[in-house]
């Protein structure tokens, strides 16, 4: 038996390494294990998220942005550009500097902090006994007082579009692409796919996004989804709902794909596709039958409402148990986890998690959707504000989009925000703050907003949710 420990931590992305750092914090003798080995033959820290997933793709939907505004969106401004150019691969290079940045800087905290750092592959048996297995080393067996899983997930296949990593690419294959597709397939649009589609028909793809649900953006508050669908189609992309891929033939410099919509059959041709249908739970191998540790037909593991699971002194945290795929999410769960093996009572509000989607403009949320309060019977008031009223989106040239406040009509507490416009993630952050305080719209309405700012539409939902919008014409209610 090799060293013990009294916390390892199973992988390193933001909710590993954020539950290890805490740990290690409270006093705690931490290890973390990574499975993953970066190019310099040292562990691969960050998980997804840093290496090929949120930090990657923003990067590039930043830099697309921002070619896409000197290309054509700059003369409204009265700025004339001649010649803007195209560099992917210092695009690329920005993206991986950027990368490299944050890994590093990851393995610095885990460092200052004093936390062992194992590379290989875990897999957990009876007892908190965990093997680790590596190409150097062979295996090497630990064992601690308590071990939190947080694994991940990896990007989920459908069968018929097998990925070959050149002409069909999941979404890590997405962002190494070397050169614009002129016609460029994804199969999903949700988040990650309309994240992906949105970079590349920026640099100038022609893109058409094949859906299977017969609504866009289901589990988003269904007026934000509708605005939100009208403002992407504005942009170029082609979203086809109920479309179900049935078959992909790839032929030297393209792909077909056969799909269905309704009893029609139509077949596309594109130079690249993109396989966008979610994440699955990476727990394969992760734990032994005799672990003590279950998980469900997907694959998420069965845990508490405070992440512990069905073994003693066995923790969950991330994409690998219930609730989204998240990094935020994730992250909190590795810091309640880290505080009750203190023997703390963190809990953490899975309520009031926000959802966004780095679009631009952007959508986000908190809280419940318009949809769910009718289903389940609350007597609800909402109120709604265009940002093509506030004088700041105006100066800005950003005016698409809205924000919507809902709330308890007997109390007035906020029960859900939902935004679709310029700094979405940011305004959402307010009201998550908000709910979490239990405030009221009434509590939003009294305060004073900064002008002129974006939070402005915030202001101005809140009044509305009352019919007191100052800078529209209310609607009568």
């Amino acid at each position: 038996m090799s060293d013990s420990f009294d916390v390892i931590v199973v992988g390193s992305g933001p909710a590993g390494y954020v539950c290890a750092i805490r740990c290690a914090q409270l006093g705690l003798k931490t290890a973390v294990i990574e499975r993953n080995v970066a190019s310099n033959d040292q562990p691969q820290l960050g998980g997804t998220c840093l290496n090929v997933g949120c930090i990657p793709s923003k990067a590039l939907l930043d830099s697309s942005q921002r070619y896409a505004e000197a290309a054509s969106h700059l003369s409204v401004h009265g700025i004339g550009v001649s010649g803007v150019s195209l560099d992917i691969a210092g695009m690329m290079a920005r993206k991986e500097k950027i990368v490299s940045q944050l890994t590093g800087g990851v393995s610095g905290l885990l460092k200052a902090n004093g936390i062992t750092v194992i590379n290989g592959a875990a897999t957990l048996n009876a007892g908190r006994q965990v093997e680790v297995s590596s190409a150097g080393s062979g295996n090497q067996a630990y064992r601690a007082d308590h071990v939190v899983l947080a694994a991940g997930s990896e990007p989920a296949a459908i069968p018929p579009a097998p990925v070959d990593g050149d002409r069909v690419v999941d979404s890590t294959g997405a962002l190494c692409f070397d050169a614009v597709p002129q016609r460029l397939g994804v199969i999903g649009a949700g988040v990650i796919g309309l994240e992906l589609g949105s970079v590349w028909a920026r640099l100038g793809s022609e893109v058409m996004m094949l859906e299977a649900m017969d609504q866009f953006l289901p589990n988003m508050d269904e007026q934000i989804a509708v605005e939100s669908a009208k403002i992407f189609a504005k942009q170029g992309l082609d979203i086809r709902l109920g479309a179900r891929v049935t078959n992909v033939r790839v032929s030297g410099d393209y792909v077909e794909v056969t799909y269905s919509q309704g009893d029609t059959t139509e077949k596309a041709r594109f130079d690249r596709l993109i396989v966008a249908v979610g994440r699955s739970p990476r727990t394969a191998g992760l734990f032994s039958a005799d672990s003590g540790v279950t998980a469900d037909e997907r694959g998420f593991i069965f845990v508490n409402d405070y992440c512990a699971t069905e073994a003693p002194g066995v923790w969950a945290v991330g994409d690998i148990v219930r609730g989204p795929m998240l990094a935020h999410k994730g992250s909190e769960e590795g810091v309640m986890v880290a505080e009750r093996i203190h023997g703390k009572s963190a809990q953490l509000n899975y309520e009031v998690i926000p959802s966004i989607i780095y679009t631009h403009p952007e959508v986000a949320a908190v809280g419940k959707t318009e949809q769910e309060l009718k289903a389940e019977g609350v007597n609800y008031k909402a109120g709604t504000f265009p940002f093509a009223a506030i004088g700041r989106a105006l100066a800005s040239g950003e005016t698409e989009g809205m924000v919507k406040i809902l709330s308890d009509a007997d109390s007035d507490q906020i029960l859900g925000a939902h935004v679709v416009g310029p700094s979405a993630a940011d305004l959402v952050q307010q009201i998550v703050i908000a709910i979490e305080m239990a405030a009221s719209t009434e509590d939003l309405q009294l305060m004073v907003f900064g002008h002129p700012t974006m939070s402005e539409a915030v202001h101005e939902a809140a009044l509305a949710v009352d019919g007191r919008a100052v800078h529209m014409v209310n609607r009568t209610k």
